[in-house]
């Protein structure tokens, strides 16, 4: 019996509507909508945190069968002010902000519900809004699924040392050295908020190096990715992910598990890589254990950053909902 061609993304689109909305505390957030106007609402949540929007998600979605929006949260992307000056004040840019700027869209955007999909630390948030909000949300795709509890945030910056030493020594040495038997994302959080630019700028590349260096490995995805952004956009991802991070996102240690029986009645879908040495499967598949609503897939070829048969089944699940 011949097997059905994989899926492939949808043809480019640019959006129908964009603008910045005020959200308070001088930011400015960008966002926009694509697809069909009157379609199902679907909202793409960034990664990083401080990645930005990627504009090509849009592809993943029939825009004769969504109404997709996609937004930049505070400090990256299109959004002001950008994190990269650091005269940005980093106490207006926090979880609990970014929750509110979702609702604040939604409603800017007249949507009653929405379809949310995101990887890595989009999946923090989307999970924290889920939560918070599940009479707002019609479903949910995760990618590379995280809740970054300290578990986590250890075994990505210092537990991984066991597979990757030499690059961690090199990670580790990029700290002063009163700092590197102490906790190094704090020890970075703080030299990006250094007075000398050249400090900064050092120190972004060297956490980038190393984020880059946890998914070297990964062939079929996109090796090297972190270190390849632009200067600013660089330093604007590693001062607001190690304040994220320095900070477990403001989020109690295993709250998001805890709470994911407000996720009873919501549909999900959980993608993870397999072979992710940046978030392990194990997050994900005691999400799926928690909420029984969600079917996790387990792409055997795939670590952080996707893979052919990851995009197919990130595709499939979309279309699910589309339906």
């Amino acid at each position: 019996m011949p097997t059905s061609p994989p899926r492939q993304p949808f043809p480019e689109i640019e959006p129908y509507e964009s603008g910045l909305l005020d959200v308070g505390d001088d930011n400015l957030i960008y966002w926009e909508t694509s697809g069909n106007p009157h379609g199902r609402p679907a909202l793409v949540v960034h990664g990083g945190p401080g990645a930005g929007g990627r504009r090509g998600a849009r592809r993943t979605f029939d825009p004769d069968v969504f109404r997709i929006a996609l937004f930049d949260q505070r400090g990256c992307g299109e959004s002001r002010p950008h994190a990269a000056d650091p005269a940005v004040d980093m106490a207006h840019n926090t979880t609990e902000h970014l929750l509110a700027d979702m609702e604040m869209l939604r409603e800017h955007l007249g949507i009653e519900q929405w379809l949310l999909y995101g990887g890595s630390w989009a999946s923090t948030l989307i999970l924290a809004y889920a939560e918070r909000h599940p009479e707002r949300v019609s479903g949910i795709v995760l990618v590379g699924v995280t809740m970054t509890r300290p578990q986590e945030i250890d075994w990505l910056y210092h537990g991984l040392r066991l597979l990757l030493p030499v690059e961690w020594e090199r990670f580790r040495n990029g700290v002063p050295a009163a700092e590197r038997d102490g906790n190094l994302v704090e020890a970075y959080r703080r030299l990006l908020e250094h007075r000398d630019p050249a400090v900064r700028e050092r120190a972004a590349h060297e956490w980038c190096a190393w984020e880059d260096a946890a998914i070297a490995h990964e062939t079929t995805g996109a090796p090297g990715q972190y270190s390849a952004q632009p200067d600013a956009a660089l330093l604007a991802f590693v001062r607001i992910c190690t304040h994220y991070f320095a900070h477990t996102a403001w989020l109690e240690d295993g709250q998001l598990l805890r709470d994911a029986h407000r996720l009873a009645g919501i549909p999900g879908v959980l993608i993870h890589g397999r072979l992710d040495l940046s978030a392990p499967l194990r997050t994900a598949w005691e999400l799926a254990r928690a909420w029984p609503d969600a079917d996790l897939r387990i792409i055997g070829d795939s670590g952080h950053t996707g893979s052919p048969a990851m995009k197919e089944a990130v595709l499939e699940a979309i279309a699910r909902f589309g339906t």
